[in-house]
C-alpha cells in the first residue's frame, strides 16, 4: 500500500472552494486531469459518481462527508483499491486550507511501489494546483 498526503492554501472562503470541489460533474472544465465526471442525484454518504482520468474509468462511493468541510471516496479501478480523502479548512480571513490524502493498494501498488507513487504524487499536486488556480481566477 502507497499513502501521500498534500495541502494547498487558496485565497477564498470554505464555502467557495466546497462548492467548486464538489460540482462533480464540472471537474473536466477546470481539472485537465479529468476527462469525464458524472454523478447521479445528491453528493451525499453513499453516492457513486463515475470519472475518467488518466485512462481509468473509475466508480468512487462517497463513504464519508461533512458538508463544507470533508469528504471521503473509494472504489477499484484497474486492480487498484483507492481511498481519497479531502478535508477543507477556514485559514486567517478568508483563506482556505485544502488537505487531501489518497491511498492506493492492489497489484499494481505491489508490483512498482515508487513508480506509482510518483504518479500518485503528480496528480494529486496537479488536482491542488489547478482547483487553486480555477477558485482564485473566480471561475
Amino acid at each position: 500500500m502507497i499513502t501521500t498526503r498534500h495541502e494547498i492554501t487558496i485565497a477564498a472562503p470554505v464555502e467557495t472552494v466546497w462548492q467548486l470541489h464538489t460540482d462533480v460533474a464540472a471537474w473536466p472544465t477546470w481539472n485537465s486531469g479529468i476527462d469525464l465526471a458524472a454523478l447521479d442525484g445528491e453528493l451525499k454518504v453513499g453516492a457513486s459518481f463515475r470519472w475518467l482520468t488518466h485512462g481509468l474509468d473509475i466508480t468512487s462511493t462517497v463513504t464519508d462527508m461533512e458538508a463544507g468541510r470533508s469528504i471521503t471516496w473509494g472504489g477499484p479501478a484497474a486492480g487498484i483499491d483507492g481511498v481519497h480523502s479531502w478535508t477543507f479548512e477556514p485559514y486567517g480571513d478568508s483563506s482556505t486550507r485544502v488537505v487531501t490524502e489518497e491511498s492506493w493498494a492492489g497489484a499494481p501498488i505491489d508490483a512498482d511501489p515508487a513508480g506509482m507513487l510518483a504518479a500518485l504524487d503528480q496528480s494529486l499536486v496537479a488536482w491542488l494546483d489547478e482547483l487553486k488556480r480555477t477558485v482564485e481566477q473566480g471561475r
